[in-house]
């Protein structure tokens, strides 16, 4: 009988303790702890020497969380819930998620514990708070080391939009003024003012010409105008010769009358 209630004891014990411990596991099955006070408001710094940064884009930080405690109670990495600060803009991260933009890992030890979670993001960006679950139980998880990238300069944008388009526009406007100065174009005044060139036709025209065409007497239009020049030369020659004979005469007369006067004494 006593060796009969000893091993009752015992089966009795055991199904306690199978129970406990069935109890027990669902509270270490998943649990949500926060990231580490100290560690919020983080901007990356230059901890660059972890292999896992070997594949880090230049402009973007690489971020490396750790869960402190080693014991197997502590539990595992499922899942990060980051908060970070874009300027003014908030932006919620998770690890892992294959949607995501950002490259994020979780990394398991030799042991197959995961303790370890990545994340790469934009260069610049401020870690502002997070929370992990874990398949146990602790307090807080820790960002282990982080590596700054080089935030790529916005400098160049500004630059082609100052430079180009008030410039050629304002040249068509300038260029206007020469098609406006037509004037000189309409100033056709000076070809109109023909009236000297014909007032001075007019008086020429009783100047010299028509005493000759009048002393001609005959007809014949203008390609025989050296036709008068030949007649005013006869008339004057007829006319000195009729005076030539005229004074020859008198002079033969006069003489006569000398020869026929007579002197008595």
């Amino acid at each position: 009988m006593p060796q009969r209630r000893r091993v009752v004891r015992t089966a009795v014990t055991a199904t306690a303790a199978t129970a406990l411990l069935a109890f027990a596991t669902p509270a270490w099955a998943s649990s949500t702890i926060p990231l580490h006070p100290a560690h919020k408001g983080s901007t990356a710094a230059n901890s660059c020497g972890d292999e896992k940064f070997e594949k880090l884009p230049a402009d973007h930080d690489g971020w490396h969380f750790v869960l402190p405690g080693n014991k197997q109670a502590a539990g595992n990495f499922e899942s990060l819930t980051l908060t970070f600060a874009n300027g003014a803009q908030t932006v919620t991260v998770k690890v892992p998620d294959d949607s995501d933009a950002y490259p994020d890992f979780l990394s398991a030890t030799g042991n197959g514990q995961v303790k370890h979670a990545y994340v790469f993001t934009p260069a610049g960006w401020k870690l502002v708070d997070g929370t992990a679950t874990i398949s146990g139980m602790d307090t807080k998880f820790n960002l282990s080391h982080s590596c700054a990238g080089t935030i790529p300069s916005n400098s160049p944008s500004p630059s082609p939009s100052a430079t180009g388009s008030p410039s050629p526009s304002t040249s068509p406007s300038a260029s206007t003024s020469p098609s406006a100065s037509t004037s000189p174009s309409t100033s056709v005044s000076p070809s109109t003012s023909a009236s000297p060139s014909e007032s001075t036709s007019e008086s020429a025209s009783p100047s010299g010409s028509p005493s000759p065409s009048q002393s001609t007497g005959g007809g014949g239009g203008q390609d025989d105008g050296g036709l008068p020049l030949t007649g005013v030369a006869a008339t004057s020659v007829a006319l000195f010769g009729l005076a030539l004979i005229g004074g020859g005469v008198a002079l033969t007369v006069l003489r006569r009358r000398r020869d026929r006067i007579t002197f008595t004494s």
